[in-house]
């Protein structure tokens, strides 16, 4: 049976609308893939890629930028990964940036982020390596709070035996919740340590009085005289060096045969004719009162010496008068 022209004129256009769909289909699957676009490559290294696949997103800043063009293994603990990436972005990515490899979402697919670096090194070239940041598994996330929960279950062992120590009143801490008289000991202390402390701060606040020797010292007035006082003696203490130092000076001549002093007390033969010139002063004097008393006694003489007694016996009464008035 042959089919009619409305027929073939719907078939052309299902076989156009399907075609259409196609290609757009393609087109936005090779746009979100980054196959028609200008792309450079990008490499990276990690130690696993924990499911990562080809095809799989790359983000730049939370910004998707390209896929992952391959996977290649290169020995049982380096795991190279290409990646292509938006000619646009490159500029601002930098050589500094690290990858890493992440999930979209709590179950989501695996995706690489990549984190800017510090903005001071030069922007990255196609077909270079950024540095990886290996993301931490599951099961290692599990091995530590396995480990994590065992340390927890002997510190609540501990933490029970301590508590029942306690309860039973062993060691210091039980001794202190169990007894009842160190409570009441311990309060007379606190509130005797208390009345110290106020007694200790009227102390404090009495020596600011000037009727104590603290309140004195802090007299302005006072502690000029003290002042001026310390001054004086130090001038004092100076003269007294001074005095001192002419003293040991003149010591030091005498030692050395200086000076008169040291001259009488060394020379034998000096002493000797000043005592002999003392003696004959003494017997010199002696002789001169024996011949005045001659010459009282002499004729010629002795009206002289009359005549200075009678001048001497007045004299007393004359002394006499002169006390009255």
């Amino acid at each position: 049976m042959e089919k009619t022209t409305s027929q073939k004129l719907r078939l052309g256009l299902f076989v156009i609308i399907g075609l259409t769909l196609f290609v757009l289909a393609v087109y936005f699957i090779g746009d979100k893939q980054k196959m028609f676009g200008k792309t450079y490559h990008l490499n990276a290294t990690f130690n696993n890629v924990n499911g990562l696949q080809i095809g799989n997103n790359i983000r730049y800043s939370g910004i998707n930028v390209g896929t992952v063009r391959k996977i290649q293994m290169k020995n049982d603990t380096i795991i190279l990964v290409d990646m292509i990436i938006d000619k646009a972005v490159f500029p601002h990515i930098k050589k500094d940036a690290v990858a890493t490899i992440g999930s979209d979402g709590l179950v989501g697919n695996m995706i690489i982020n990549i984190l800017p670096g510090k903005g001071t090194s030069p922007s990255v070239k196609p077909g270079d390596e950024i540095r990886s940041q290996n993301r931490i598994r599951t099961d290692e996330i599990l091995n530590t709070l396995s480990l994590t929960s065992k340390n927890m279950e002997l510190i609540t062992i501990d933490l029970l035996k301590i508590t029942n120590e306690i309860n039973r009143g062993k060691g210091t801490l039980g001794l202190l919740i169990n007894d009842s008289i160190m409570p009441k000991d311990l309060k007379e202390t606190m509130h005797q340590t208390s009345e110290s402390v106020a007694k200790l701060n009227k102390l404090i606040t009495s020596l600011n009085n000037k009727d104590n020797v603290i309140g004195v010292l802090k007299d302005s007035a006072v502690a000029n005289n003290i002042k001026t006082i310390v001054h004086n003696l130090d001038k004092s203490s100076i003269e007294i060096d001074k005095v001192v130092g002419n003293l040991n000076t003149t010591i030091l001549n005498i030692k050395e045969g200086k000076g008169a002093i040291n001259y009488l007390s060394n020379d034998p033969k000096l002493v000797h004719k000043i005592d002999s010139t003392i003696t004959n002063i003494n017997e010199a004097s002696f002789r001169l009162n024996e011949n005045m008393e001659a010459l009282k006694h002499n004729f010629l003489f002795r009206g002289y010496f009359k005549k200075q007694e009678k001048a001497r016996n007045k004299e007393p009464k004359k002394e006499e008068v002169d006390k009255k008035y």
